[in-house]
């Protein structure tokens, strides 16, 4: 296992919400596996993913298996499910449900699409070690009414407030609808993973409860944004229902609202190394509750190969 650049847990390598904002260097690698012919993603995808912080794989779920993620996620959103409230996050200025926490944890296929080799067992292959999941959702973004996900960096949060202490995590989004440049897909800036903005400004007491409807504290400026458009540029990932796109956890991201008729979703798991556990946050009194940071996993995930459908 390659154990580069990791410290003791509980040391502080990247301190944010401070007074006042900084950048700093990555101090981890991105890709932490040596890659092999026997690697689950090619040569050009581990370079790809290192040099830009995120990877489109198209294709990924089959037309069958897809059409029964849709209908086990429409079931969820109608109510079909015993949903604790905790877990749902609903539109700013609306009822609609922008999120359902704890996915796997709720429905047994997404249960096995999260422990499925062709997300897990790549993400596996580039965090070099086993994994777990750190958080699982349902995204939604209905048509005409879809509100924006501000950019920021999962790590900044994670780390801040849930006590992720290095960048050896990777998130996973399935697209369930066809994404395209209309209808407020992911957009990232590619290269930006390899700096670190540290934000300015305390942790409120009980941030998530608004951070979850609009994200206010733990992104970065105006004047940081500009900066790192103006560097690194900013490219969306489209694609078809059945697409994976995995990302960086520090990787600057957000998404435009949708005033478009067709709606875009998609089911989002953040594989943490085994090696990189939680602990006390850095930057908030209090962790997260456990929907938003598995605190309590006694052990790796289960990975699994095979048609779902």
């Amino acid at each position: 296992m390659n154990m580069h650049a990791l410290n003791t847990a509980n040391q502080d390598v990247y301190p944010t919400r401070l007074p006042q904002e900084q950048w700093m260097e990555r101090r981890d690698p991105t890709v932490w596996g040596k890659w092999t012919p026997e690697a689950p993603l090619t040569e050009a995808q581990t370079k790809a993913f290192e040099q830009n912080g995120y990877l489109i794989l198209n294709d990924v779920f089959s037309d069958e298996e897809v059409s029964a993620l849709q209908q086990e996620s429409a079931s969820m959103r109608a109510g079909g499910a015993d949903l604790a409230p905790e877990n749902l996050i609903t539109e700013p200025g609306s009822d609609e449900v922008r999120t359902i926490f704890r996915l796997d944890e709720q429905n047994a296929l997404f249960d096995r699409l999260a422990r499925d080799s062709r997300i897990a067992g790549r993400v596996r292959y580039l965090l070099d070690d086993e994994v777990y999941l750190h958080q699982s959702r349902l995204n939604y973004k209905p048509g005409f009414t879809g509100k924006e996900f501000y950019w920021h960096s999962d790590f900044e949060t994670w780390h801040a407030e849930d006590g992720m202490p290095r960048m050896r995590a990777i998130s996973a989004s399935v697209l369930l609808t066809d994404n395209d440049a209309l209808n407020g897909p992911l957009m990232l800036m590619p290269g930006s993973h390899q700096t670190f903005v540290a934000c300015a400004g305390e942790t409120p007491d009980n941030n998530h409860q608004t951070s979850l409807k609009k994200q206010e504290i733990g992104v970065p400026s105006h004047d940081s944004l500009s900066r790192m458009a103006d560097k690194f540029g900013i490219d969306y990932a489209a694609g078809r229902a059945g697409t994976v796109i995995l990302f960086d956890c520090n990787t600057l991201h957000g998404s435009n609202g949708n005033i478009t008729p067709f709606p875009r979703s998609n089911a989002f798991f953040v594989y943490n190394a085994w090696s990189n556990r939680v602990v006390s946050p850095f930057a908030a009194k209090a962790p997260r509750p456990a929907f938003l940071s598995s605190r309590d996993a006694e052990h790796p995930i289960a990975i699994e190969s095979g048609n779902m459908a």
